[in-house]
């Protein structure tokens, strides 16, 4: 048998939601469940990744989604879609009003029409599944909202938040800027996040303690850019593990997260070049923090068509050519099934020789060029990396809400914008 009629053994329907069976089934008792996309701007990823999720909630009563996004826009995000008494009651005007850079990665009509769903779903059942966000980036914003709760709460931790904003803000949010700097707002913002540190009790000091947890996160990443190596990366990614248990633990007993970031975060990174770099990832971490029968995680894969990127960091969005891909890759092995889309679930036991073969894997991030793709390559070991894999054959651009702002988001680092 050839590699080509492996593929086509493994392969399971993927047309319609009743299709996604068998990964609900491979769910099972899980607690974490990591959902993946080969970029931050194709359709078919954010729109299967939804569907899967709203079988999550639905279905298994997971309780909250975790996103690679900002933690105080998606805070906005999640009190709406929990029916907040002072929160928009449409949650596509908040993502409507996303202007970090790259606003078209949860600025788009996929996202909308998820959130609109779960706040029907959280009105109809009396649930309150959230929705969050998992990144280190925000600092100014995460201090300033630390600001307003304590000034309202705890004043007598005003002059500690206060503090900590001014020794960032002869820098005016530009994060290269600070990371020169000397000595920097290490001492501030940990003692700061010593006063917040203490277990949630409601959603406010949730939102307060883990504003706090961002800014001592970021602090430590823009230090780590100027060094280079992997430890900025390490660090971003052992926050989101950090933030993901957080929510865990505030949910309570029981609690089940569906998570949604990019592949090179939620695939393990022992399973590619990664590791031999000395970076680790969420995949990785969350499987060895909650064990390996606890975490299922699901990539996805597509071979050509378009997608949303910009061509440099932060330029403005285009809709770009996605092209065939190289030989001797994951995506240029299942283009040649002919597939025009497939559900392939990992077992733990003796599987096809073909996903336990090192290929390269497609990694597209915010920034991208076609001319360049044979660059966006991770080289992979599928049924390690991963619990299952969505292949689409034919991919199409993610639908954005309004153009790219020209504003500048915070710093991104390698892999390229994701």
């Amino acid at each position: 048998m050839n590699e080509v009629e492996e593929v086509l053994g493994s392969a399971l329907p993927l047309e319609v939601e009743a299709d996604l069976d068998p990964l609900l089934e491979r769910v099972g008792d899980a607690r974490c469940v990591l959902l993946g996309e080969a970029s931050h701007g194709t359709h078919e990823y954010y729109a299967w990744r939804a569907a899967l999720t709203r079988r999550l909630v639905a279905e298994k009563g997971f309780s909250f989604v975790a996103v690679e996004g900002d933690w105080p826009d998606c805070w906005q995000v999640s009190r709406s879609v929990t029916l907040a008494g002072d929160a928009p009651e449409d949650p596509g005007e908040v993502l409507d009003g996303y202007r970090r850079w790259p606003t078209w990665m949860w600025a788009n009509r996929e996202t909308v029409d998820f959130c609109r769903w779960l706040r029907d779903h959280n009105a109809g059942t009396g649930d309150r599944v959230g929705f969050y966000g998992l990144d280190v980036y925000s600092l100014w914003d995460s201090l300033r909202s630390v600001i307003g709760y304590v000034s309202e709460r705890r004043p007598e931790y005003v002059e500690t938040a206060l503090a900590a904003y001014r020794c960032f803000e002869p820098h005016g949010e530009d994060p290269g800027s600070y990371a020169l700097v000397p000595g920097g707002c290490e001492d501030e913002v940990l003692e700061l996040l010593t006063r917040l540190r203490r277990p949630a009790e409601g959603a406010e000091d949730l939102n307060a303690r883990q504003n706090a947890e961002v800014a001592a996160g970021a602090e430590r990443y823009y230090r780590a850019m100027i060094v280079g190596g992997p430890e900025s990366w390490n660090v971003r990614d052992v926050h989101m593990a950090d933030t993901l248990d957080r929510l865990l633990d505030f949910h309570g007993a029981g609690a089940r997260a569906v998570v949604w970031a990019h592949n090179t975060h939620i695939g393990d990174a022992r399973a590619t070049d990664m590791a031999a770099a000395g970076m680790v990832n969420l995949g990785q971490l969350a499987r060895d923090r909650h064990g390996r029968d606890a975490v299922v995680a699901v990539g996805f894969a597509g071979g050509s068509g378009e997608v949303i990127a910009a061509p440099r960091w932060g330029g403005t969005m285009e809709t770009m050519a996605v092209p065939a891909p190289p030989p001797g890759t994951v995506e240029a092995l299942l283009m040649g099934t002919e597939l025009a889309r497939a559900l392939f679930v990992f077992s733990d036991g003796p599987d096809a020789a073909w996903p336990r073969e090192r290929r390269g894997h497609r990694a597209i991030g915010v920034v991208y060029d076609p001319g360049r793709d044979r660059r966006n390559y991770v080289p992979t070991v599928l049924a390690e990396r991963y619990d299952a894999l969505c292949w689409f054959r034919r991919t199409s651009a993610l639908d954005p809400l309004h153009l790219e702002a020209a504003r500048r988001g915070e710093l991104e680092t390698l892999p390229s914008g994701v």
